[in-house]
């Protein structure tokens, strides 16, 4: 069973705002994202709320973006934002809408454990494995390979590392400026969803 995306109100409107603000190669990360998260997911009989995994997923890089990168806040907490705004606009409660809001933003905290935050922690494990390959051995080759090739990387691995570097010598305190100083170019250039595949 493929698990890249999810089809309900909320979720095609994500899915709508994510394509007309992030470009392709933003979009796509956010989709496998959702994808390695859900079949983590799936391995590991891990109960969560899909829908507000892959709102969060889907929005989760477009305080990268220009019109939504703030000069004051880190990207994932200006993404927080953006997700409170949408997702008041769909009707959700107020407590799901500072869900959505907390799982962005822990996404690039300190690892959130399933059971403290199943949502967090599910998204800390599908972006690390898009962006630097984290846990990939625990997935299915078949599955990485049919995900790759439904949502191509492109450039991503270079996209994201100068998305991030500009963030964080804009931002020096912000977790993005941790994230780079703590080696991400070296991890990221070392991710085996960017090698030729045999």
């Amino acid at each position: 069973m493929k698990t890249w995306t999810l089809d309900t109100a909320s979720a095609r409107a994500a899915h709508e705002i994510a394509a007309e603000y992030a470009d392709t190669t933003l979009l796509n990360h956010s989709v496998r994202s959702y994808a390695f998260a859900a079949r983590y997911a799936q391995q590991n009989e891990l109960a969560y709320d899909a829908e507000l995994l892959y709102v969060s997923a889907l929005l989760h890089d477009l305080g990268l973006t220009a019109p939504f990168d703030s000069h004051t806040l880190p990207f994932e907490e200006a993404g927080g934002h953006v997700a409170r705004v949408l997702t008041a606009g769909l009707g959700w409660p107020a407590a799901r809408r500072a869900r959505a809001e907390e799982v962005i933003v822990l996404h690039m905290r300190d690892d959130v454990s399933a059971a403290e935050d199943v949502e967090s922690h599910l998204l800390q494990v599908g972006t690390s494995a898009d962006v630097s390959g984290l846990g990939l051995a625990s997935f299915d080759p078949a599955f990485t390979a049919d995900l790759l090739a439904a949502y191509p990387r492109g450039d991503f691995g270079a996209a994201f590392l100068a998305l991030v570097e500009d963030q964080a010598v804009r931002k020096p305190d912000c977790a993005a400026a941790a994230y780079v100083a703590g080696g991400a170019a070296v991890r990221i250039a070392a991710n085996p969803l960017d090698r030729p595949r045999a």
